[in-house]
């Protein structure tokens, strides 16, 4: 899978309306076929930051992302809210879900 983690710094006047603002962007990405999973987090540190994680079956996939409408229509829409270009992690994993963390192992509750 292509895993990707993305760092965008939003100007404070926009901060608490995000998740809005990238609204459509967020659920015409959900439903791509090869879009595994695409979930934003706001940082408890810094309330103008948002990490998304993502993840595309492969790179046809993260291809198809890349050239649809709605990531065309977000490359105009979402910089203006942006401090600063996002920063971004994009990697190939040889896996296709998360893998449980075995250090923090919670036991069975039945």
């Amino acid at each position: 899978m292509i895993f990707i983690t993305a760092r965008f710094r939003v100007l404070p006047e926009h901060a608490d309306r995000w998740p809005e603002i990238t609204a459509e962007f967020t659920a015409a990405t959900r439903a791509e076929p090869g879009c595994l999973w695409f979930d934003w987090s706001r940082s408890l540190d810094d309330p103008t930051e948002y990490v998304l994680v993502e993840a595309f079956r492969d790179d046809q996939a993260g291809a198809e992302h890349v050239g649809s409408d709605h990531f065309r229509q977000a490359r105009q829409t979402l910089p203006p809210h942006l401090a600063e270009t996002p920063r971004i992690v994009n990697t190939t994993v040889p896996q296709d879900d998360w893998s449980e963390l075995g250090e923090m192992a919670v036991p069975s509750r039945d």
